[in-house]
C-alpha cells in the first residue's frame, strides 16, 4: 500500500505542478490582480476570514483552533476576531456538534471543525438524529441550517487507520444534510461559502493530501460556487469518469494516458456528493455508453455504489445497452490481507 499512495501523491504533484488548477479548466485569469495564487489550506483561511468578516453571526470554533489548527487553516482568525467568535474547545467531538446544532438553531452561523474526519464518529448520533432531523422533527417550525462541519479527510500515505480514512459514505446515507468536498483551492473557498450560507447542514470535508500540494489562482474576493451541481471537466466520447475529491487529479491523468491510447474520457467532478447531481452524469453515460467511477474509501458501501445503481437505472435501456459497462474503481487507505 505504501507505494501506491507514493505513486497517487507523486501524480498530485505532478498534477499541481504543471497545471494551474491541477489540469482542469479554470475561469480565472492568472494576470487579473484581483487574484492571488494560494494553496488549499490558505483557501479555506481565506473563506472562514471572508464568512467572520461578513456576518456577525458565524463562530469557528474546535480542537486547538485558535492557535490555527493541525493544518493551519484558522491561522489568524482569533487575533482579527476575538476569542468570543473563534475559539477552542475540548477534545469532545460529539461536545463540539451538540454545541453547534444549539448555536445554528439559536440563527447564527456555525462553523465547527472536527480535527480529523476519523474522529467525527463519536458525534455520529449528533449529526444523523439529531442537526439532520432537527427540521423534520419541528414541523418546520425550527432548524440548524446554519451549521457546517469542516474535517480534513483521506488518505495522505501514512497515519494508517486513525488519520487517513474516507467516512464520506456514512453520511451520504442521512436524508437532511449535505455533503461537499473540493478538488481544489479555488473550490475549496467557492464552495465552503456556499455551505456557510446554506439553509441546511453541510457536511464539509476536505482532502489534506491537497492542503498545501494543490496551488491555483484564487479571487480574493468574496464568491461561492454552487452546490449540487457536478462540473464537466474534460469533454470525451469513449467513457465517463466520475470522482470526487484528491482523487480527481488522479483521473486527470488517467485521462490523459488513455488518450495516448486513442480513448477520448470526459471527466466529471461531481463536487457535492448529497443531494449529487444525477442529471450531468446521466446525460454524459447516454453519449459515452460507459462510466467507470474511482473514489478512495473502503470498498464496501462506498458512494460509487450509489451512482453506479443510480446509472444504471437510468441508462439501462438506453439504445445499445448491450454496449455499456460500468465499474467502480476503489483504493482502500486501510488494506487487509
Amino acid at each position: 500500500m505504501g507505494s501506491n499512495f507514493k505513486r497517487i501523491g507523486k501524480l498530485a504533484a505532478i498534477s499541481s505542478k504543471n497545471q494551474s488548477c491541477m489540469g482542469f479548466s479554470s475561469t480565472v485569469n492568472k494576470n487579473d490582480t484581483s487574484t492571488k495564487s494560494v494553496n488549499l489550506f490558505s483557501a479555506i483561511n481565506q473563506a472562514l476570514h471572508i464568512a467572520l468578516d461578513s456576518d456577525p453571526r458565524s463562530y469557528v470554533f474546535g480542537e486547538d483552533v485558535g492557535f490555527g489548527g493541525v493544518f493551519r487553516c484558522t491561522t489568524g482568525l482569533v487575533d482579527r476576531f476575538g476569542k468570543q467568535r473563534v475559539f477552542n474547545t475540548p477534545l469532545c467531538e460529539q461536545g463540539i456538534v451538540g454545541f453547534a446544532i444549539g448555536l445554528a438553531a439559536m440563527d447564527n452561523r456555525a462553523i465547527a471543525e472536527i480535527q480529523f474526519a476519523d474522529y467525527i464518529f463519536p458525534a455520529f448520533d449528533q449529526i444523523v438524529n439529531e442537526a439532520a432531523k432537527f427540521r423534520y422533527r419541528s414541523g418546520n417550525q425550527f432548524n440548524c441550517g446554519g451549521l457546517t462541519i469542516r474535517a480534513p479527510y483521506g488518505a495522505v500515505g501514512h497515519g494508517g487507520h486513525y488519520h487517513s480514512q474516507s467516512p464520506e459514505s456514512f453520511f451520504c446515507h442521512v436524508p437532511g444534510i449535505k455533503v461537499v468536498i473540493p478538488r481544489s483551492p479555488q473550490q475549496a473557498k467557492g464552495l465552503l461559502l456556499s455551505s456557510i450560507r446554506d439553509p441546511n447542514p453541510v457536511v464539509f470535508f476536505e482532502p489534506k493530501l491537497l492542503y498545501r500540494m494543490a496551488v491555483e489562482e484564487v479571487p480574493k474576493d468574496d464568491y461561492m460556487l454552487p452546490l449540487s451541481e457536478a462540473e464537466v471537466l474534460r469533454e470525451g466520447t469513449d467513457i465517463t469518469l466520475v470522482g470526487w475529491g484528491a482523487q480527481l487529479s488522479i483521473m486527470e491523468q488517467a485521462c490523459v494516458e488513455a488518450a495516448k491510447e486513442g480513448i477520448s474520457c470526459e471527466l466529471i467532478d461531481l463536487k457535492t456528493l448529497i443531494p449529487w447531481d444525477k442529471e450531468t452524469v446521466e446525460a454524459s453515460v447516454k453519449k459515452t455508453g460507459r462510466l467507470l467511477i474511482s473514489h478512495e474509501a473502503p470498498v464496501t458501501g462506498g458512494f460509487g455504489a450509489e451512482i453506479s445503481a443510480s446509472i444504471v437505472e437510468r441508462c439501462f435501456t438506453r439504445k445499445h445497452a448491450s454496449e455499456c459497462s460500468l465499474e467502480v474503481l476503489q483504493f482502500e487507505e486501510i488494506g487487509m490481507p
